[in-house]
């Protein structure tokens, strides 16, 4: 058993920060699936959404916010975020992060669904300027232990372990490479995992999203809420050889345009805002586009900026796409939707708090209210920053105790798998049912369809689960499957059109705004604020 006074479950920018924070007062334990470089945070391209001009105002941020979310989002949480934005940005320039600048200071741009320029970055690739800033503070610090090529299992609590305390005790880690599981009990334990994109056939995100912590800390007790609004990111690149490539919202932004195969536009069909409409809003475009005329993508034309401009604002997209024969600075750029981020997740207060003690959330496992029913562009790698810093003050002000002696994993009465071809079939049936039956546009014959299908996979995973030694592939598969029955559930409840949850059986929008929050062992209902 191995003893610290915090896990952190995940290593992009809310585990990787919270380490930083806590590193100089305690002892850390950091669980990355893969290595600590490889995570939805460092694949972010457009910024980070803050004021920090004098132009801008926290109300407007905050009414960009709630427009964005469809005003299902908690004001308290909202305030909390955007007050404490700037801050967290001066936390990062001071960690060393060299976000781009112009004549006047720091360059903001401005991102789909803002009313004004607010957003700070590195170039187009912001997320993987601030993972590598971070990275190497994390690698040198005596006080962080690094556990790379390690995935979380399971946490331990005490009605697990049958203390019958509502508590987190730490977790069990199976190293990948040598398929050991470690005990490791923590005071403290963050959950900090990222989101779900994987569980869809086309997505933008790592194969390391997939609804980790959301499984986990549901089966250790925990509320979640409002799964059922899963981002589709309206830009991915469409190529057979590039996978889940983002294709940044600052393109839009900049003054991209997207157009049908013969040069026209139809944003302005869509919506007043045209290409800078909120991503929920331009991804039903593009799906009714791509439906309507039988098209397999559309396209994003940047060109008319020239290669000067181009280069300077986008070098990576420009490069990569170069790379794949497309010339952004001369043609326009094959396009579709795809799944990019988790709305709801891990029901959480103010300090990161879940319904278990001792147990924390931050990132895209969490609902903390900010989002809505919508996370409005550049908002997400800010609520990292300042919920984990919000969890790490509460940590660090509790009263330290050592966890009890905690039971070692138990294989002794299960196999090695004779049959892996189970675990990549199934996961292949799951994902390309929840993308045709719980995609951008949604009904309740398909949902159920899928809630059907969800339910015999889950049962065939379990078995699995219960008579054969835990891999890699099977931990994620189980998280998946659980995650994708959350996400039905909550879709199955709404009985509504908001946000990102669009439903032809119920194309309006209810007066009034309620959160879909479920609970273990409990009726799921619908009403109670995500971040209370």
């Amino acid at each position: 058993m191995l003893n610290f006074d915090v896990l952190i479950i995940g290593s992009g920018l809310a585990g990787q920060s919270a380490a930083l924070r806590l590193a100089d007062h305690c002892r850390v334990a950091l669980i990355s699936k893969r290595k600590l470089e490889d995570s939805a945070s460092g694949w972010a391209q457009g910024g980070i959404a803050a004021v920090l001009d004098n132009r801008d105002s926290i109300e407007a941020h905050i009414q960009d916010t709630f427009v964005a979310g469809a005003w299902l989002n908690d004001e308290k949480a909202t305030r909390f975020v955007v007050e404490n934005g700037r801050r967290a940005i001066e936390w990062l320039i001071e960690q060393g992060v060299p976000f781009t600048k112009d004549e006047s200071g720091y360059h903001l741009t401005r991102e789909g669904g803002h009313s004004a320029r607010r957003v700070i970055h590195v170039a187009d690739a912001t997320g993987a300027a601030v993972q590598q800033t971070l990275t190497e503070k994390v690698r040198k610090h005596a006080n962080i232990r690094v556990f790379e090529d390690h995935i979380a299992v399971d946490l331990i609590t005490g009605t697990k372990i049958g203390t019958g305390e509502n508590r987190c005790h730490g977790a069990y880690v199976l190293d990948s490479q040598s398929g050991e599981v470690l005990t490791i009990g923590a005071a403290s334990t963050l959950i900090a995992t990222g989101g779900a994109g994987k569980v869809y056939l086309f997505t933008t995100n790592p194969d390391t999203s997939t609804g980790d912590g959301i499984a986990m800390a549901w089966r250790a007790g925990c509320r979640v809420a409002n799964m059922e609004f899963i981002q589709f990111h309206p830009t991915c690149l469409y190529h057979p050889k590039a996978k889940s490539f983002l294709i940044s919202e600052a393109v839009r932004g900049e003054g991209g345009l997207l157009k049908l195969p013969d040069g026209t536009r139809f944003m302005p069909e869509h919506d007043e805002r045209e290409e800078l409409a909120p991503r929920d809003i331009v991804a039903r475009a593009i799906d009714f586009e791509m439906k309507k005329r039988g098209l397999d993508c559309v396209y994003l034309d940047i060109s008319h900026k020239g290669e000067a401009f181009i280069r300077e604002h986008f070098p990576n997209i420009h490069a990569r796409c170069l790379e794949l024969g497309i010339d952004i600075a001369r043609e326009p750029i094959p396009v579709v939707p795809a799944a990019h981020y988790t709305c709801g997740g891990v029901v959480c207060d103010l300090s990161g708090r879940t319904d278990v003690a001792g147990l924390y959330v931050a990132g895209e496992a969490s609902c903390t209210g900010l989002h809505g029913a919508n996370r409005l562009a550049s908002n997400s790698l800010l609520e990292c920053l300042v919920f984990s810093e919000a969890a790490v003050s509460d940590m660090l002000a509790q009263k330290t105790t050592l966890p009890p002696p905690l039971p070692h994993w138990d294989d002794s009465r299960v196999t090695d798998a004779d049959e892996e071809v189970v675990i990549s079939h199934n996961w292949d049936e799951l994902r390309r049912f929840m993308w045709d039956y719980v995609g951008i546009v949604r009904t309740t014959k398909r949902l159920k369809r899928a809630e059907h299908r969800v339910r015999l996979l889950k049962r065939e995973i379990n078995e699995f689960y219960a008579n054969f030694r835990v891999s890699h592939d099977l931990i994620e598969l189980r998280n998946l499957v659980l995650t994708a029955e959350l996400i039905i559930r909550c879709a199955m409840l709404r009985r509504e059109s908001r946000g990102l949850h669009y439903s032809r059986d119920y194309p309006e929008t209810a007066k009034k705004p309620r959160n879909t929050v479920l609970r273990q062992r409990r009726r799921a209902s619908a009403g109670k604020p995500a971040g209370a």
